[in-house]
């Protein structure tokens, strides 16, 4: 029998640690070195996060083509493994190195919590005092030539078939940027002899700002087309390995 989960909200939390309560201090330091010691730590890294997601998931992506040689942009994927979302992005900018926005509870696990500001997490800050210091960070390292991805769902739902309902809050960057925008949709597929289900990742976009917009209109449209065409691209998946559906309602 395959697991079913209940949510009451699409912000319900199915995984957690032990730090899951970490917050950003107002003085944290955004900007961490890309010297030699943490280019190689995240190429490290990044390795054992390519042979996990091939030998564990069976990872395949289709599309990276479509992402421009030395081109810099936002890439927004749907968050379906509490592992291997640490890593895909890696797979999709490589040679390239990436950052990305990150939830503070991140930074709360064990080990890997310390690293990952090395080796490109940048935490939403745990207020709004901090935004403009988080926001100056994310402009410096897009204006360097890095790739900046976002999971806007913001909580893993594992194995989740379909893609959740998102706000349109972080494509306010893309468009500040007025920069491209990419989508990663990761679908899943039944195995023959196992049940453990393949991941196939499906790379869509350019998506480009419409500077003729205002800029509220500009981030409605931006979400709307990324979303949709994510959704589209989640009915490729075959089988539902872990189910998520909604509590019901009691009624007196």
């Amino acid at each position: 029998m395959k697991k079913t989960r209940y949510y009451s909200s699409f912000e319900d939390d199915f995984t957690t640690n032990a730090g899951q309560d970490y917050t950003i201090p107002e003085s944290y330091k955004y900007i961490r070195g890309t010297g030699f010691f943490t280019n190689a730590l995240y190429y490290f890294i990044a390795l054992l996060g390519a042979i996990y997601l091939k030998l564990h998931l069976h990872l395949k992506i289709v599309g990276k083509e479509k992402i421009k040689k030395g081109e810099n942009y936002f890439i927004f994927g749907n968050h379906t493994q509490p592992i291997g979302d640490v890593f895909l992005p890696a797979l999709i900018s490589f040679p390239k190195r990436f950052f990305a926005i990150v939830s503070p509870a991140n930074l709360g696990i064990p080990i890997l919590g310390k690293l990952l500001p090395f080796i490109g997490a940048i935490p939403l800050p745990s207020s709004l005092k901090a935004m403009p210091r988080f926001a100056s960070a994310l402009h410096q390292r897009f204006s360097e030539g890095y790739p900046i991805a976002v999971y806007p769902e913001a909580h893993v739902w594992e194995y989740m078939k379909d893609v959740r309902p998102f706000s349109d809050g972080s494509f306010q960057f893309p468009i500040k940027e007025n920069a491209p925008v990419y989508s990663f949709t990761s679908t899943y597929q039944k195995r023959r002899f196992l049940k453990r289900p393949r991941m196939t990742v499906f790379i869509d976009g350019p998506f480009y700002p419409d500077n003729a917009l205002s800029s509220r209109q500009s981030r409605a449209d931006l979400h709307r087309r990324v979303y949709n065409t994510m959704t589209q691209r989640a009915g490729l998946s075959d089988i539902e390995y872990i189910a998520y559906r909604p509590m019901e309602k009691k009624t007196f």
